[in-house]
């Protein structure tokens, strides 16, 4: 595997990829042998190549590592969670996740998420929630981003409007006559708690297999990251209609 992902972006001498890989030549010629009788690789003089089939396999095997290596940081988080909600081509994308932390705040802390999402005004001027939930101190976040200009896209779940609809009227009357709020509300079931996200992190909090919230919530940084969780963003936007009064 460290040979032929060595030579992913040309030939390269023995000497090379000894130095690479960190072993010695009486140890990896056996392997070469190996490669070269199954036609992955081939050599002339002592450089060595992938061979056409060689990087079809290799161009498929990047993908497979890119999950595995996701899914390994934290085995059990994934093991244990419900990922039913994420669409089949970003299931095949997961890899795109992979600078990232699982974090599982003690009780004192339940409730200050915010602070591992603190948002730059200078750089993003967007920030998007889609929630089942209603997060402590909303309003005040709200506003605060609200009056710095920051576009904020908000998709609820129904359960959840009604009872905006029912408790926080006022509250947001006030935030949809703003210019930067836009509010949405999911025609479908949620099965997750919630994701956001802005131009440099995203958050993201999946029920457990039995269907229960336990506090774990994934942070991730990066704009590949970003660029995923966008990706799910559209994809719940589509079955979403606009709330325009409340």
């Amino acid at each position: 595997m460290n040979v032929l992902l060595s030579l992913q972006d040309g030939a390269k001498e023995m000497a090379t990829l000894l130095e690479l890989i960190n072993t010695n030549r009486n140890s990896l010629l056996p392997q070469m042998k190996i490669l070269e009788a199954h036609y992955l690789i081939k050599h002339y003089n002592d450089t060595y190549e992938l061979t056409t089939i060689g990087k079809l396999v290799v161009d498929n095997m990047i993908p497979l590592l890119d999950k595995t290596d996701i899914i390994d940081l934290d085995i059990d988080y994934w093991g244990s969670r419900n990922l039913d909600f994420i669409p089949s081509n970003l299931l095949d994308k997961i890899g795109q996740l992979k600078d990232y932390e699982i974090i599982n705040p003690p009780i004192t802390e339940l409730f200050s998420m915010h602070k591992s999402f603190n948002v730059d005004y200078n750089v993003s001027s967007h920030v998007y929630v889609v929630t089942t939930i209603l997060y402590p101190d909303f309003d005040s976040i709200i506003a605060e981003l609200l009056v710095n200009n920051v576009n904020f896209h908000y998709i609820v779940s129904q359960e959840l409007l009604n009872k905006l609809k029912t408790e926080y009227q006022k509250e947001f009357a006030g935030f949809i006559n703003n210019k930067f709020f836009h509010m949405y509300v999911y025609t479908k079931e949620m099965k997750f708690i919630y994701f956001t996200f802005d131009s440099v992190h995203s958050v993201i909090s999946a029920f457990n297999k039995k269907g229960d919230f336990d506090y774990k919530f994934m942070l991730c940084k990066g704009q590949s990251a970003v660029d995923w969780t966008k990706e799910l963003y559209d994809c719940i936007l589509e079955d979403s209609r606009v709330v325009d009064e409340i």
